[in-house]
């Protein structure tokens, strides 16, 4: 082949590899779709707040009843989103009217790829102390939301229902129930693997080095054996039997029983996504009757 024709074709391929590398940057630019499943009952509203313990602006959305009795105060539930999803989640995804049949506010916050935890390596990304301090507050200010333990509660799916799970063990003053769908309770402990390096490097990024004491502060499975079964919140706790997490939820679930804390726990066929997590909706929303609206 000639140099000049050879060059040419060269060339030509540079262009072609430079136009899809700017056309995959560009796509991952664009906003993800957002058509959140609602009921004439009730509203949505996308909030953005300055975080003090983020240094910077981040986003939640609520839904609460389109009608409240003038003076009316609601209890709360903080739903937290999985990894490698946003605060749109729940809206989108979930058959979230299930959960706000009845009158509470329901608060959706932003949580990147944080496992709802203060980095040990990016001092800026406080995410514990953003979902437990700035965000609590700034909905308590906003919205008529009760402001005390007894009326909040918490649930999340796989990173939120790690975030839900062990933010309940650490901060049990907070909140009065807790549940995790597929929670992903073994991230902290999580042997180094050269199949995912990468996880490694960023849940070390998180949880900070192998073993230290920050992986230990945050981990669910030796926070259970330390923290009070009188004073923890209620649990709720399901997993599809079809996924890797099974095994580490079941051990999660007998700790609670050998202890003693107030909690249930279910498993049936399932598979880590959105079509299992709905399929618990009418069991979480029955036990937030029994366990969290009946103190109302």
């Amino acid at each position: 082949m000639p140099q000049f024709t050879r060059s040419r074709l060269l060339f030509c391929a540079f262009i072609l590899l430079s136009i899809s590398f700017i056309s995959c940057r560009n796509s991952n630019l664009q906003p993800q779709s957002d058509s959140p499943r609602l009921t004439p009952r009730i509203a949505i509203k996308d909030i953005t707040f300055h975080c003090v313990s983020l240094g910077r602006d981040i986003q939640y959305r609520v839904i609460l009843p389109n009608r409240l009795p003038p003076d009316k105060k609601l209890p709360t539930l903080y739903l937290l989103h999985g990894g490698g999803g946003n605060f749109r989640d729940w809206s989108n995804y979930s058959d979230v009217d299930t959960l706000a049949e009845r009158d509470l506010i329901l608060v959706m916050p932003e949580g990147h790829s944080s496992y709802y935890t203060n980095s040990a390596a990016r001092p800026e990304d406080r995410y514990e102390d953003y979902i437990t301090k700035d965000l609590v507050a700034d909905v308590e200010q906003r919205f008529p939301a009760i402001s005390d333990r007894s009326h909040r509660a918490i649930a999340g799916v796989s990173m939120g229902g790690f975030g839900a799970i062990k933010l309940a063990l650490v901060h049990p003053d907070l909140f009065s129930f807790a549940a995790g769908l597929s929670p992903a309770l073994d991230v902290p402990s999580r042997p180094f693997s050269l199949k995912r390096i990468d996880q490694w490097r960023r849940f070390r990024a998180i949880f900070g080095p192998w073993q230290g004491e920050l992986q230990r502060n945050n981990d669910p499975l030796l926070l259970v054996k330390t923290a009070d079964p009188g004073k923890t919140p209620y649990i709720f706790l399901a997993c599809g039997e079809q996924e890797g997490l099974l095994t580490v939820n079941n051990q999660f679930a007998a700790q609670l029983k050998q202890r003693g804390f107030k909690f249930e726990y279910h498993t049936g066929r399932g598979n880590h996504d959105w079509a299992q997590w709905n399929g618990w909706l009418p069991a979480l929303s029955a036990s937030l009757s029994q366990h969290f609206f009946a103190k109302e």
